[in-house]
This record gives C-alpha cells, sequence and structure tokens, in this order.
C-alpha cells in the first residue's frame, strides 16, 4: 500500500520512512509511526496501512537505517545502538515536520522501543499534536514533562516485564504535577500485546499478543486521534 520515501531531518540530513496516504490524500492529518526495537518491518509498515486506512498520512522513519530483525538479541543490540535523543529531537522531528508540510495536524505514535521515543518526542517534539504510547518509556529522568504541550494517550500493559507497570504510575504523577492534558490505560495483557506477530511467541514469552486488549487499545486510539488531529 505504501512505498519508502526520503525526508529531511531538521540538522538537513535525510532519512527514509515508509509512507502510506489516504484515499483523502496528502492533506489528511497525518501520524508518525515509532518502530519496535525489530526495525522498520512488515508488522510495523502494517500499522500505518492500518492509519492510512482510517484516513491519516502515516510515516514510518527507518531508525535503523536500513536494517531490520527477528531475533531478539540481535534487536536489542541495534536498540543499544541507537541514540534515542537523536533519533526523537531530529528523525521523529523531521518526520512530524515533512507531514506537517500539507496536514494541518500531526500526531506521533509508537509501540514498545518506539513507545519509549513516543514519551521523548512528546517532550522534545513541539510540532506534534497527539502521542500516542504503546508499551514503552524511556528512563523517566529523561521526561521533562513541563515540555509537553500535546494531549498525551498512553496504553500500557500491567503484566510488562520489560517496561515495568510500577514506573507508569511514576510517569503518571510526572504528567499529572506538569498538568499535561493526558489519559492512561492499563491491560492485563504482556508486553507488546498489540503485535499479531506475537500470537503464541514462545521464543519470547515475555511479549504475547492479546487481541481483545488490542482491540479496546485500538478503538480508543481511534477516537482520540480524531477528536484531536481531524
Amino acid at each position: 500500500m505504501g512505498q519508502m520515501i526520503q525526508y529531511k531531518r531538521p540538522d538537513g540530513k535525510e532519512v527514509s520512512g515508509y509512507y502510506a496516504e489516504p484515499a483523502a490524500g496528502s492533506a489528511a492529518p497525518g501520524m508518525v509511526v515509532i518502530q519496535e526495537w525489530w526495525g522498520l518491518n512488515d508488522q510495523i509498515k502494517g500499522v500505518a496501512d492500518r492509519l492510512a486506512k482510517a484516513g491519516y498520512r502515516a510515516l514510518v522513519p527507518d531508525l535503523y537505517r536500513g536494517k531490520a530483525t527477528v531475533d531478539a538479541k540481535e534487536a536489542e543490540h541495534l536498540m543499544q545502538g541507537l541514540n534515542f535523543g537523536d533519533a526523537a529531537g531530529q528523525d521523529v522531528r523531521g518526520a512530524v515536520q515533512y507531514l506537517k508540510g500539507k496536514s494541518r495536524k500531526v500526531g506521533v505514535t509508537g509501540f514498545c522501543m518506539g513507545g519509549a521515543l513516543t514519551v521523548l518526542s512528546a517532550v522534545n517534539v513541539p510540532e506534534a499534536d497527539a502521542a500516542v504510547i504503546w508499551y514503552g518509556y524511556p528512563p523517566l529522568e529523561y521526561v521533562d514533562a513541563a515540555k509537553v504541550k500535546a494531549p498525551v494517550l498512553g496504553h500500557f500493559a500491567i503484566d510488562d516485564t520489560p517496561f515495568p507497570i510500577a514506573n507508569v504510575d511514576t510517569l503518571e504523577k510526572k504528567f499529572r504535577d506538569a498538568q499535561v492534558k493526558f489519559e492512561f490505560h492499563r491491560y492485563k495483557a504482556k508486553h507488546a500485546f498489540a503485535n499479531e506477530e506475537r500470537a503464541g511467541a514462545g521464543a519470547l514469552p515475555i511479549a504475547e499478543y492479546e487481541p481483545k486488549s488490542a482491540e479496546v487499545a485500538w478503538q480508543r486510539t481511534m477516537e482520540f486521534l480524531a477528536k484531536n488531529l481531524k
């Protein structure tokens, strides 16, 4: 459905990204989609396609510069090699700015590692009009909640091993103290509960697709985006 395009970061460097356009065309609202630690794979392209079908221009920055993997150890290695500040402040911000060229409003969403980067983008990408976090957050000392101006929706898993739910309470308090407009939901599920490729994911028992939670989370996401971007 989509295609690979090039866009510029604020510092002028070029980045590739997967771009999917809705039937409404290039004036529709935009969504930047941030990958899981696996890279720019078919599953995350599918999320962009899903958003395009729902009426949003979707752009997935290629944060790993062409690399993708199905191996958890390699994914961890790729993620550890990523400069998170640069990814949020340059790759993601550039993608938001690119979409803003034609779209009046643009949101950011991301999953797992991308969820953590969505939190950082809410802080460091002033052009973003909405943020949807899926089961991820960065080290909380990097979250200057006072800088978050866009409304935020968060989906978190109660049985999340990589991103323990206790820290979500801390993030929530930070947001509340800074008077961020936010709404967090907790699901009786494991990490990556909205990733359909983790169905029966025996190789990675910490992550498990949970279709009911995923459906509710997507429904909430679509309502939130319609309210804040359309």
